[in-house]
Protein backbone atom coordinates (compact mmCIF):
# COMPACT_ATOMS: atom_id res chain seq x y z
CA UNK A 1 0.00 0.00 0.00
CA UNK A 2 1.56 3.32 -1.09
CA UNK A 3 0.85 6.87 -0.05
CA UNK A 4 2.34 10.33 -0.48
CA UNK A 5 3.49 12.29 2.54
CA UNK A 6 3.75 16.04 2.81
CA UNK A 7 7.02 17.57 1.64
CA UNK A 8 8.82 19.54 4.38
CA UNK A 9 8.17 23.18 3.53
CA UNK A 10 10.77 25.79 4.41
CA UNK A 11 10.07 28.16 7.32
CA UNK A 12 9.16 31.73 6.45
CA UNK A 13 12.09 34.03 5.69
CA UNK A 14 10.84 36.76 8.02
CA UNK A 15 10.33 36.44 11.76
CA UNK A 16 6.61 35.60 11.75
CA UNK A 17 4.79 37.32 14.56
CA UNK A 18 8.14 38.55 15.94
CA UNK A 19 7.35 36.99 19.32
CA UNK A 20 8.88 34.03 21.18
CA UNK A 21 6.72 31.47 22.99
CA UNK A 22 3.86 32.03 25.45
CA UNK A 23 4.79 32.23 29.17
CA UNK A 24 4.34 28.97 31.05
CA UNK A 25 2.07 30.62 33.64
CA UNK A 26 -0.83 30.95 31.19
CA UNK A 27 -1.54 27.20 31.25
CA UNK A 28 -4.52 26.24 33.37
CA UNK A 29 -3.49 22.57 33.46
CA UNK A 30 -0.25 20.63 33.88
CA UNK A 31 2.52 21.61 31.47
CA UNK A 32 3.91 18.91 29.15
CA UNK A 33 7.46 19.05 27.75
CA UNK A 34 6.26 18.37 24.19
CA UNK A 35 4.53 21.76 24.23
CA UNK A 36 7.78 23.64 24.95
CA UNK A 37 10.09 25.37 22.45
CA UNK A 38 13.59 23.91 22.63
CA UNK A 39 15.16 27.39 22.31
CA UNK A 40 13.16 29.84 24.47
CA UNK A 41 11.80 27.03 26.72
CA UNK A 42 8.35 28.63 26.65
CA UNK A 43 5.06 27.30 25.24
CA UNK A 44 5.26 26.90 21.46
CA UNK A 45 3.97 29.81 19.35
CA UNK A 46 3.45 28.82 15.68
CA UNK A 47 5.56 25.65 16.07
CA UNK A 48 8.06 24.42 13.48
CA UNK A 49 9.51 20.90 13.43
CA UNK A 50 13.10 20.34 12.28
CA UNK A 51 14.41 17.21 10.55
CA UNK A 52 15.67 15.93 13.90
CA UNK A 53 12.07 15.98 15.23
CA UNK A 54 12.46 18.78 17.76
CA UNK A 55 9.98 21.64 17.76
CA UNK A 56 10.65 25.36 17.96
CA UNK A 57 8.70 28.60 17.86
CA UNK A 58 8.74 30.09 14.34
CA UNK A 59 10.36 33.27 15.72
CA UNK A 60 13.00 31.37 17.73
CA UNK A 61 13.93 29.06 14.80
CA UNK A 62 14.31 31.90 12.30
CA UNK A 63 16.33 33.97 14.75
CA UNK A 64 18.62 31.01 15.48
CA UNK A 65 19.37 30.21 11.82
CA UNK A 66 19.51 33.84 10.63
CA UNK A 67 23.27 33.88 11.30
CA UNK A 68 23.89 30.53 9.61
CA UNK A 69 23.42 26.80 10.29
CA UNK A 70 23.38 25.81 13.97
CA UNK A 71 23.70 22.54 15.85
CA UNK A 72 20.46 21.49 17.55
CA UNK A 73 21.07 22.05 21.27
CA UNK A 74 18.23 19.65 22.16
CA UNK A 75 19.88 16.83 20.18
CA UNK A 76 23.17 17.52 21.95
CA UNK A 77 21.48 17.61 25.36
CA UNK A 78 19.67 14.32 24.71
CA UNK A 79 22.85 12.78 23.27
CA UNK A 80 21.18 11.92 19.96
CA UNK A 81 23.14 14.35 17.79
CA UNK A 82 23.41 13.02 14.25
CA UNK A 83 24.46 14.87 11.14
CA UNK A 84 23.02 16.19 8.96
CA UNK A 85 19.57 15.82 10.56
CA UNK A 86 20.66 17.60 13.76
CA UNK A 87 21.93 20.69 11.90
CA UNK A 88 19.36 23.52 11.95
CA UNK A 89 19.34 25.67 8.82
CA UNK A 90 16.93 27.51 6.58
CA UNK A 91 14.72 25.14 4.63
CA UNK A 92 15.17 22.17 6.98
CA UNK A 93 12.00 22.71 9.07
CA UNK A 94 8.29 22.81 8.32
CA UNK A 95 5.21 24.24 10.12
CA UNK A 96 3.88 21.64 12.55
CA UNK A 97 0.16 22.35 12.19
CA UNK A 98 -0.83 19.36 14.32
CA UNK A 99 1.25 20.67 17.23
CA UNK A 100 -0.09 24.18 16.59
CA UNK A 101 -3.70 23.00 16.86
CA UNK A 102 -2.87 21.00 19.98
CA UNK A 103 -1.21 23.99 21.68
CA UNK A 104 -3.92 26.45 20.66
CA UNK A 105 -6.58 24.17 22.16
CA UNK A 106 -4.93 24.14 25.63
CA UNK A 107 -6.85 25.82 28.45
CA UNK A 108 -5.31 29.16 29.43
CA UNK A 109 -5.65 31.80 32.15
CA UNK A 110 -4.42 35.39 32.24
CA UNK A 111 -1.06 35.85 33.97
CA UNK A 112 -1.90 39.36 35.18
CA UNK A 113 -2.83 39.61 38.87
CA UNK A 114 -6.57 39.95 39.64
CA UNK A 115 -7.58 39.26 36.00
CA UNK A 116 -10.19 36.48 35.88
CA UNK A 117 -10.05 35.82 32.10
CA UNK A 118 -10.04 32.17 30.99
CA UNK A 119 -10.16 30.51 27.58
CA UNK A 120 -7.86 28.72 25.13
CA UNK A 121 -4.37 29.78 24.08
CA UNK A 122 -5.76 30.59 20.62
CA UNK A 123 -8.33 32.96 22.19
CA UNK A 124 -5.64 34.38 24.49
CA UNK A 125 -3.41 35.30 21.55
CA UNK A 126 -6.22 36.63 19.36
CA UNK A 127 -8.33 38.57 21.87
CA UNK A 128 -6.61 39.02 25.24
CA UNK A 129 -2.81 39.17 24.94
CA UNK A 130 -1.76 42.80 24.84
CA UNK A 131 -5.32 43.97 25.61
CA UNK A 132 -5.75 42.95 29.26
CA UNK A 133 -6.82 45.86 31.48
CA UNK A 134 -4.71 44.42 34.32
CA UNK A 135 -1.37 44.26 32.45
CA UNK A 136 1.43 46.36 33.95
CA UNK A 137 2.69 49.25 31.79
CA UNK A 138 5.15 52.09 32.49
CA UNK A 139 3.87 55.67 32.47
CA UNK A 140 5.45 57.28 29.37
CA UNK A 141 6.26 60.43 31.37
CA UNK A 142 7.35 59.41 34.91
CA UNK A 143 8.02 55.68 34.16
CA UNK A 144 5.93 54.54 37.16
CA UNK A 145 4.52 51.02 36.67
CA UNK A 146 0.71 50.95 36.56
CA UNK A 147 -2.16 48.79 35.38
CA UNK A 148 -3.45 49.59 31.92
CA UNK A 149 -6.89 50.56 33.28
CA UNK A 150 -5.29 53.08 35.69
CA UNK A 151 -2.96 54.75 33.18
CA UNK A 152 -5.46 57.32 31.84
CA UNK A 153 -6.46 58.56 35.32
CA UNK A 154 -2.79 58.68 36.35
CA UNK A 155 -1.86 60.78 33.30
CA UNK A 156 -4.72 63.20 33.96
CA UNK A 157 -4.55 63.59 37.77
CA UNK A 158 -1.51 62.01 39.44
CA UNK A 159 1.58 62.01 37.21
CA UNK A 160 4.16 64.52 38.54
CA UNK A 161 5.44 64.95 34.97
CA UNK A 162 2.02 65.69 33.45
CA UNK A 163 1.57 68.91 31.47
CA UNK A 164 -1.03 71.50 32.52
CA UNK A 165 -2.23 74.78 31.00
CA UNK A 166 -2.08 77.86 33.25
CA UNK A 167 -5.61 79.02 34.02
CA UNK A 168 -4.42 82.65 33.80
CA UNK A 169 -2.06 82.87 30.80
CA UNK A 170 -3.01 79.51 29.18
CA UNK A 171 0.68 78.60 28.69
CA UNK A 172 1.66 74.91 29.23
CA UNK A 173 3.98 73.85 32.09
CA UNK A 174 4.88 70.72 34.09
CA UNK A 175 2.83 70.12 37.22
CA UNK A 176 5.98 70.02 39.37
CA UNK A 177 6.83 73.59 38.22
CA UNK A 178 3.46 75.09 39.18
CA UNK A 179 4.88 77.31 41.98
CA UNK A 180 7.74 78.54 39.80
CA UNK A 181 5.28 79.38 37.02
CA UNK A 182 3.03 81.32 39.43
CA UNK A 183 6.06 83.50 40.32
CA UNK A 184 6.58 84.60 36.71
CA UNK A 185 3.11 84.30 35.16
CA UNK A 186 2.31 87.70 33.53
CA UNK A 187 -1.43 87.18 34.09
CA UNK A 188 -1.19 86.07 37.75
CA UNK A 189 -3.64 88.15 39.88
CA UNK A 190 -1.97 90.57 42.35
CA UNK A 191 -3.42 92.65 45.23
CA UNK A 192 -2.47 96.33 45.61
CA UNK A 193 -1.05 97.01 49.10
CA UNK A 194 -2.36 100.55 48.95
CA UNK A 195 -5.93 100.50 47.71
CA UNK A 196 -6.45 96.71 48.25
CA UNK A 197 -7.67 96.27 44.68
CA UNK A 198 -7.67 92.57 43.69
CA UNK A 199 -7.04 90.60 40.50
CA UNK A 200 -4.51 93.00 39.00
CA UNK A 201 -2.49 91.07 36.36
CA UNK A 202 1.22 91.01 37.22
CA UNK A 203 2.09 92.62 33.88
CA UNK A 204 -0.07 95.66 34.79
CA UNK A 205 0.83 95.86 38.51
CA UNK A 206 3.72 98.34 38.07
CA UNK A 207 1.55 100.70 36.03
CA UNK A 208 -1.15 100.50 38.72
CA UNK A 209 1.07 101.42 41.68
CA UNK A 210 2.50 104.37 39.75
CA UNK A 211 -0.99 105.86 39.63
CA UNK A 212 -2.45 104.50 42.90
CA UNK A 213 -2.99 107.40 45.36
CA UNK A 214 -2.93 105.10 48.39
CA UNK A 215 0.22 103.12 47.60
CA UNK A 216 3.15 104.20 49.81
CA UNK A 217 6.85 103.77 49.10
CA UNK A 218 9.95 104.44 51.26
CA UNK A 219 11.34 107.97 51.29
CA UNK A 220 14.09 108.59 48.75
CA UNK A 221 16.46 109.19 51.70
CA UNK A 222 15.78 105.77 53.32
CA UNK A 223 19.33 104.72 52.43
CA UNK A 224 20.71 107.22 54.95
CA UNK A 225 18.26 106.50 57.74
CA UNK A 226 14.84 107.99 56.94
CA UNK A 227 12.17 105.45 57.91
CA UNK A 228 9.11 107.35 56.66
CA UNK A 229 6.95 106.24 53.72
CA UNK A 230 5.34 108.62 51.24
CA UNK A 231 2.48 108.32 48.78
CA UNK A 232 2.39 108.90 45.04
CA UNK A 233 1.08 112.52 45.33
CA UNK A 234 4.36 113.89 44.10
CA UNK A 235 3.27 117.52 44.21
CA UNK A 236 1.59 117.32 47.62
CA UNK A 237 2.69 120.25 49.90
CA UNK A 238 3.29 117.87 52.80
CA UNK A 239 5.63 115.74 50.74
CA UNK A 240 7.49 118.84 49.49
CA UNK A 241 7.91 120.03 53.07
CA UNK A 242 9.12 116.54 54.18
CA UNK A 243 11.70 116.39 51.38
CA UNK A 244 12.87 120.01 52.00
CA UNK A 245 13.48 119.57 55.73
CA UNK A 246 14.72 116.03 55.11
CA UNK A 247 17.50 117.40 52.90
CA UNK A 248 18.33 119.97 55.60
CA UNK A 249 18.35 117.52 58.52
CA UNK A 250 19.78 114.45 56.83
CA UNK A 251 22.99 114.59 58.82
CA UNK A 252 20.96 114.80 62.02
CA UNK A 253 19.69 111.27 61.29
CA UNK A 254 16.05 112.08 60.38
CA UNK A 255 14.06 113.58 57.57
CA UNK A 256 10.99 114.42 59.61
CA UNK A 257 9.93 118.09 59.60
CA UNK A 258 11.44 120.13 62.42
CA UNK A 259 9.08 120.59 65.35
CA UNK A 260 7.53 124.08 65.63
CA UNK A 261 9.47 126.54 67.77
CA UNK A 262 7.82 127.79 70.97
CA UNK A 263 6.40 131.32 70.84
CA UNK A 264 8.87 133.93 72.22
CA UNK A 265 8.04 135.64 75.52
CA UNK A 266 9.11 138.99 76.92
CA UNK A 267 12.60 138.95 78.27
CA UNK A 268 13.52 135.70 76.53
CA UNK A 269 16.54 135.59 74.25
CA UNK A 270 17.43 132.79 71.83
CA UNK A 271 20.04 131.95 69.28
CA UNK A 272 18.92 132.68 65.76
CA UNK A 273 17.89 129.52 63.81
CA UNK A 274 20.69 129.70 61.19
CA UNK A 275 23.40 129.84 63.89
CA UNK A 276 21.96 126.86 65.79
CA UNK A 277 21.58 124.86 62.59
CA UNK A 278 25.19 125.64 61.57
CA UNK A 279 26.56 124.45 64.93
CA UNK A 280 24.52 121.25 64.69
CA UNK A 281 25.70 120.67 61.13
CA UNK A 282 29.34 121.22 62.10
CA UNK A 283 29.03 118.72 64.96
CA UNK A 284 27.30 116.22 62.69
CA UNK A 285 29.95 116.74 59.97
CA UNK A 286 32.77 115.98 62.44
CA UNK A 287 30.98 112.78 63.50
CA UNK A 288 30.50 111.72 59.89
CA UNK A 289 34.20 112.40 59.10
CA UNK A 290 35.17 110.11 61.98
CA UNK A 291 32.87 107.42 60.63
CA UNK A 292 34.26 107.85 57.11
CA UNK A 293 37.84 107.46 58.41
CA UNK A 294 36.85 104.30 60.28
CA UNK A 295 35.14 102.93 57.16
CA UNK A 296 38.23 103.77 55.08
CA UNK A 297 40.43 101.77 57.47
CA UNK A 298 38.03 98.81 57.29
CA UNK A 299 38.02 99.05 53.50
CA UNK A 300 41.83 98.91 53.41
CA UNK A 301 41.81 95.80 55.60
CA UNK A 302 39.16 94.18 53.39
CA UNK A 303 41.17 95.05 50.26
CA UNK A 304 44.21 93.34 51.78
CA UNK A 305 42.20 90.24 52.60
CA UNK A 306 40.65 90.25 49.13
CA UNK A 307 44.10 90.51 47.55
CA UNK A 308 45.28 87.54 49.65
CA UNK A 309 42.26 85.49 48.67
CA UNK A 310 42.76 86.44 45.01
CA UNK A 311 46.33 85.12 45.16
CA UNK A 312 45.13 81.88 46.73
CA UNK A 313 42.39 81.53 44.08
CA UNK A 314 44.92 82.20 41.32
CA UNK A 315 47.20 79.42 42.63
CA UNK A 316 44.23 77.06 42.91
CA UNK A 317 43.13 77.93 39.37
CA UNK A 318 46.61 77.13 38.02
CA UNK A 319 46.53 73.79 39.85
CA UNK A 320 43.05 73.07 38.49
CA UNK A 321 44.21 73.88 34.95
CA UNK A 322 47.23 71.61 35.37
CA UNK A 323 45.00 68.81 36.74
CA UNK A 324 42.51 69.31 33.92
CA UNK A 325 45.30 69.07 31.33
CA UNK A 326 46.61 65.88 32.94
CA UNK A 327 43.10 64.42 33.12
CA UNK A 328 42.46 65.25 29.46
CA UNK A 329 45.71 63.48 28.51
CA UNK A 330 44.64 60.43 30.52
CA UNK A 331 41.20 60.53 28.88
CA UNK A 332 42.72 60.72 25.38
CA UNK A 333 44.96 57.75 26.15
CA UNK A 334 41.99 55.87 27.62
CA UNK A 335 39.96 56.50 24.46
CA UNK A 336 42.88 55.30 22.30
CA UNK A 337 43.17 52.17 24.45
CA UNK A 338 39.42 51.57 24.19
CA UNK A 339 39.59 51.93 20.39
CA UNK A 340 42.44 49.41 20.25
CA UNK A 341 40.50 47.01 22.49
CA UNK A 342 37.43 47.36 20.25
CA UNK A 343 39.53 46.67 17.14
CA UNK A 344 41.03 43.58 18.79
CA UNK A 345 37.57 42.42 19.91
CA UNK A 346 36.28 42.80 16.35
CA UNK A 347 39.23 40.77 15.07
CA UNK A 348 38.56 38.06 17.68
CA UNK A 349 34.85 37.95 16.72
CA UNK A 350 35.79 37.78 13.04
CA UNK A 351 38.21 34.93 13.76
CA UNK A 352 35.54 33.13 15.81
CA UNK A 353 33.09 33.46 12.92
CA UNK A 354 35.73 32.21 10.49
CA UNK A 355 36.54 29.24 12.73
CA UNK A 356 32.83 28.51 13.16
CA UNK A 357 32.25 28.57 9.41
CA UNK A 358 35.29 26.38 8.89
CA UNK A 359 34.07 23.91 11.51
CA UNK A 360 30.68 23.88 9.79
CA UNK A 361 32.38 23.28 6.42
CA UNK A 362 34.36 20.40 7.93
CA UNK A 363 31.15 18.93 9.36
CA UNK A 364 29.46 19.21 5.97
CA UNK A 365 32.49 17.70 4.20
CA UNK A 366 32.58 14.81 6.68
CA UNK A 367 28.85 14.22 6.12
CA UNK A 368 29.37 14.25 2.35
CA UNK A 369 32.30 11.82 2.69
CA UNK A 370 30.15 9.48 4.79
CA UNK A 371 27.37 9.70 2.23
CA UNK A 372 29.82 9.06 -0.60
CA UNK A 373 31.33 6.08 1.19
CA UNK A 374 27.84 4.64 1.83
CA UNK A 375 26.55 5.37 -1.67
CA UNK A 376 25.96 2.59 -4.22
CA UNK A 377 25.71 2.95 -8.00
CA UNK A 378 23.75 -0.14 -9.08
CA UNK A 379 20.23 0.67 -7.86
CA UNK A 380 20.61 -1.66 -4.84
CA UNK A 381 21.05 -0.14 -1.39
CA UNK A 382 21.22 -1.75 2.07
CA UNK A 383 20.63 0.63 4.97
CA UNK A 384 21.96 -0.44 8.37
CA UNK A 385 20.13 1.19 11.30
CA UNK A 386 21.91 0.57 14.60
CA UNK A 387 20.77 1.57 18.14
CA UNK A 388 17.27 0.66 16.99
CA UNK A 389 15.73 0.67 20.50
CA UNK A 390 16.90 4.18 21.33
CA UNK A 391 15.89 5.59 17.94
CA UNK A 392 12.50 3.92 18.27
CA UNK A 393 12.02 5.56 21.71
CA UNK A 394 12.95 8.95 20.22
CA UNK A 395 10.38 8.42 17.48
CA UNK A 396 7.67 7.48 20.01
CA UNK A 397 8.51 10.56 22.11
CA UNK A 398 8.33 12.77 19.00
CA UNK A 399 11.96 13.87 19.28
CA UNK A 400 13.04 12.28 15.99
CA UNK A 401 10.01 10.81 14.22
CA UNK A 402 11.74 10.47 10.82
CA UNK A 403 15.18 9.41 9.56
CA UNK A 404 16.78 9.79 6.11
CA UNK A 405 19.21 7.29 4.61
CA UNK A 406 22.39 8.24 2.70
CA UNK A 407 21.86 8.74 -1.05
CA UNK A 408 22.28 5.93 -3.60
CA UNK A 409 22.21 5.90 -7.42
CA UNK A 410 21.08 3.75 -10.33
CA UNK A 411 24.54 4.30 -11.85
CA UNK A 412 27.34 6.83 -11.55
CA UNK A 413 25.45 9.32 -13.72
CA UNK A 414 21.96 8.03 -12.95
CA UNK A 415 19.07 8.88 -10.68
CA UNK A 416 19.86 10.01 -7.12
CA UNK A 417 17.58 8.52 -4.43
CA UNK A 418 17.26 7.95 -0.68
CA UNK A 419 14.91 6.31 1.84
CA UNK A 420 12.88 7.87 4.66
CA UNK A 421 11.72 5.76 7.61
CA UNK A 422 9.32 6.44 10.51
CA UNK A 423 10.13 4.00 13.32
CA UNK A 424 6.78 4.75 15.03
CA UNK A 425 4.80 5.08 11.84
CA UNK A 426 3.37 8.06 9.97
CA UNK A 427 -0.15 8.99 8.88
CA UNK A 428 -2.44 5.96 8.93
CA UNK A 429 0.39 3.85 10.31
CA UNK A 430 1.31 6.07 13.24
CA UNK A 431 1.71 4.06 16.42
CA UNK A 432 0.89 0.74 14.73
CA UNK A 433 3.27 0.27 11.80
CA UNK A 434 6.79 1.01 10.68
CA UNK A 435 6.44 3.40 7.69
CA UNK A 436 8.98 3.34 4.81
CA UNK A 437 9.14 5.80 1.90
CA UNK A 438 11.16 6.27 -1.30
CA UNK A 439 12.48 9.76 -2.19
CA UNK A 440 13.79 11.03 -5.56
CA UNK A 441 16.56 13.59 -4.98
CA UNK A 442 18.08 16.27 -7.18
CA UNK A 443 21.29 14.96 -8.80
CA UNK A 444 24.11 16.35 -10.93
CA UNK A 445 23.09 14.45 -14.06
CA UNK A 446 19.31 15.08 -13.98
CA UNK A 447 19.46 16.95 -17.31
CA UNK A 448 20.66 13.76 -19.01
CA UNK A 449 18.00 11.47 -17.56
CA UNK A 450 14.51 10.50 -18.69
CA UNK A 451 11.65 12.06 -16.69
CA UNK A 452 9.37 11.27 -15.01
CA UNK A 453 11.07 8.52 -13.01
CA UNK A 454 9.36 5.25 -14.01
CA UNK A 455 11.42 2.40 -12.53
CA UNK A 456 9.90 -0.29 -10.30
CA UNK A 457 10.95 0.07 -6.62
CA UNK A 458 11.14 -2.82 -4.16
CA UNK A 459 11.44 -2.12 -0.40
CA UNK A 460 12.50 -4.83 2.06
CA UNK A 461 12.99 -5.35 5.80
CA UNK A 462 15.59 -8.11 5.88
CA UNK A 463 15.16 -11.22 8.00
CA UNK A 464 18.67 -11.70 9.42
CA UNK A 465 18.09 -15.48 9.29
CA UNK A 466 17.35 -15.12 5.55
CA UNK A 467 13.97 -16.83 5.90
CA UNK A 468 11.04 -14.41 5.61
CA UNK A 469 11.85 -10.90 4.43
CA UNK A 470 9.09 -8.29 4.60
CA UNK A 471 8.71 -7.00 1.04
CA UNK A 472 6.62 -4.33 -0.63
CA UNK A 473 6.99 -3.04 -4.19
CA UNK A 474 5.39 -0.38 -6.33
CA UNK A 475 5.68 1.18 -9.77
CA UNK A 476 5.66 5.01 -9.78
CA UNK A 477 2.61 7.02 -10.77
CA UNK A 478 4.19 9.12 -13.55
CA UNK A 479 1.58 11.84 -13.11
CA UNK A 480 2.68 12.40 -9.49
CA UNK A 481 5.00 15.29 -8.64
CA UNK A 482 6.99 12.81 -6.51
CA UNK A 483 8.55 11.34 -9.67
CA UNK A 484 9.05 14.45 -11.81
CA UNK A 485 12.46 16.06 -12.21
CA UNK A 486 13.30 17.61 -8.79
CA UNK A 487 13.36 21.40 -8.49
CA UNK A 488 14.51 21.32 -4.82
CA UNK A 489 16.82 19.01 -2.89
CA UNK A 490 14.11 16.36 -2.54
CA UNK A 491 10.78 15.52 -4.11
CA UNK A 492 7.77 14.62 -1.98
CA UNK A 493 8.34 11.16 -0.50
CA UNK A 494 6.13 8.30 -1.63
CA UNK A 495 5.91 4.81 -0.23
CA UNK A 496 4.27 2.56 2.33
CA UNK A 497 2.88 3.97 5.61
CA UNK A 498 1.76 0.41 6.59
CA UNK A 499 5.02 -1.27 5.63
CA UNK A 500 5.51 -3.49 8.72
CA UNK A 501 3.32 -3.96 11.84
CA UNK A 502 5.19 -2.87 14.96
CA UNK A 503 3.85 -5.95 16.74
CA UNK A 504 6.24 -8.06 14.66
CA UNK A 505 9.18 -6.05 16.00
CA UNK A 506 7.98 -5.96 19.61
CA UNK A 507 7.95 -9.75 19.98
CA UNK A 508 10.88 -12.09 19.56
CA UNK A 509 11.93 -11.91 15.92
CA UNK A 510 14.85 -12.30 13.55
CA UNK A 511 14.55 -8.79 12.05
CA UNK A 512 16.33 -7.14 14.98
CA UNK A 513 19.68 -8.52 16.06
CA UNK A 514 22.29 -6.74 18.19
CA UNK A 515 19.81 -3.83 18.28
CA UNK A 516 20.22 -3.39 14.51
CA UNK A 517 17.90 -3.70 11.51
CA UNK A 518 18.64 -3.71 7.76
CA UNK A 519 16.47 -2.02 5.13
CA UNK A 520 17.05 -2.91 1.48
CA UNK A 521 15.90 -1.01 -1.60
CA UNK A 522 16.07 -2.38 -5.15
CA UNK A 523 15.41 -0.15 -8.18
CA UNK A 524 14.68 -2.07 -11.37
CA UNK A 525 17.19 -0.89 -13.99
CA UNK A 526 15.22 -2.25 -16.94
CA UNK A 527 15.20 0.28 -19.80
CA UNK A 528 18.03 2.42 -18.39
Amino acid sequence: MCRKIREPSPPPSSLEGNKPGFPKKILANKLQDKHLCNICLKILRRPFQAQCGHRFCSYCFNKAVSSGPQKCSACIKEDIFEEPTSILKKGCAFPDNAAKREVEALEAVCINEECSWTGTIKEYEANHEGRCDFRILPCPSCKELLRANELERHNERECPERTLNCKYCKEPFHFKNIKAHDEICPKYPMICEGCAKKKIPREKYVDHIKLCTKFRTPCRFHVVGCDMTVGNLTFSPSIRLHIHFGSTNIFLGACAPLPPLPAPTLGTSFTPLPTAVGAALELQLHSEKTKVAELSRHCQELELKVSTFENIVCVLNREMERSATTMEAYNRQHRLDQDKIEILNNKVRQLERTVGLRDLSIVEMEAKMRDMSAATYDGVFVWKISDFSKKRQDAVAGRAPAMFSPAFYTNKYGYKMCLRIYLNGDGTGRGTHLSLFFVVMRGHSDALLKWPFNQKVTLMLLDQNNREHIIDAFRPDISSSSFQRPVSDMNIASGCPLFCPLSKLDTKNSYIRDDTIFIKAIVDLTGL
